[in-house]
């Protein structure tokens, strides 16, 4: 007998197309407005689209979450076929997302079963793909919403930032604070807290260039578990040079703890926050 069970999320889970069709993930677009104009992230506008308007404007997008209707309207056609959903949101602790899907859940007989990635970018991704490898094993949607969160804590997601200008231009960072890590060199790294329900915090600050300090991070990131799980992890980034990012990539790969190493590119929705050349070493540890 078939498993009617579909996995669905938002799209700034970040997987690529190849991984989405790999792991069989529907996403649904965050919105992004740029001039009073709306584009669905990952859809019909990029990063660098929305790193241009900045450099142009001084004005970031405005993101808006993924509302109650958009959601239905995506899952009541697999829902009328039979199917049960899996639905994963970003981080509860930064949108309105999870809430908005429990309500949409409602609204669809209890068919969706949503779970707080309490995480962004490929912290979600990693979620999901824990969930499609449960959905092919034949596990209910029930029961993988309940094990995929149960691994929330041990999901890790950070990040090391070249500027602080777009947390500032945000509001998430006050102009005295990015004037003093721009007069000092600093690179501050972002790590996304999991118990505070995906809440970002400023790590370790480096001191440097960017292509120094990105591996500092790395090593730093890796160095701070004994215990990783070595299926996969991912390398993602906003907009960086090719070959930096294929630097980056060897040197993971270098370390031999991952079988296999993504790398994919941060959607509008993440980018317009951390800003160009940020980037990220996301994995999770063994429960």
């Amino acid at each position: 007998m078939e498993n009617k069970v579909i996995l669905f999320a938002d799209s700034s889970i970040d997987l690529s197309p190849e991984l989405r069709e790999r792991y069989n993930v529907h996403t649904v677009p965050i919105h992004v407005i740029l001039d009073e104009k709306t584009y669905e992230d990952g859809v019909d506008i990029t990063s660098q689209q929305v790193f241009d308007h900045y450099r142009q404007t001084k004005q970031l997008p405005k993101t808006a979450a993924i509302n109650i209707n958009d959601i239905v309207t995506a899952l009541k056609p697999y829902v009328d076929d039979g199917y049960e959903i899996v639905y994963i949101s970003l981080g509860s602790g930064l949108s309105s997302s999870f809430r908005n899907s429990c309500l949409a859940s409602e609204e669809l007989d209890g068919k969706v079963y949503p779970v707080d990635s309490c995480s962004l970018s490929t912290g979600a991704g990693l979620l999901a793909i824990e969930a499609a490898e449960r959905i092919a094993q034949g596990m209910s949607a029930k029961q993988v919403a309940e094990e995929v969160t149960a691994l929330n804590q041990y999901n890790h997601a950070s990040f090391v930032l070249d500027t602080l200008e777009f947390l500032r231009a945000g509001g998430r960072c006050s102009a005295l604070a990015a004037f003093g890590a721009n007069l000092l060199g600093l690179k501050p790294s972002i790590k996304v807290f999991n118990d505070q329900n995906g809440a970002m915090g400023v790590g370790k600050k480096y001191r440097g260039k960017l292509e120094k300090v990105i591996f500092e991070y790395i090593d730093d990131t890796l160095a701070e578990y004994d215990n990783i799980k070595t299926d996969r992890a991912f390398v993602t980034y906003s907009t960086m040079d090719a070959d930096l990012v294929k630097k980056v990539y060897d040197y993971v790969e270098q370390k031999g703890i991952f079988k296999e190493i993504f790398i994919t590119t941060a959607s509008g929705t993440i980018s317009s926050h951390c800003g160009p050349n940020t980037l990220g070493v996301l994995f999770m540890t063994n429960s």
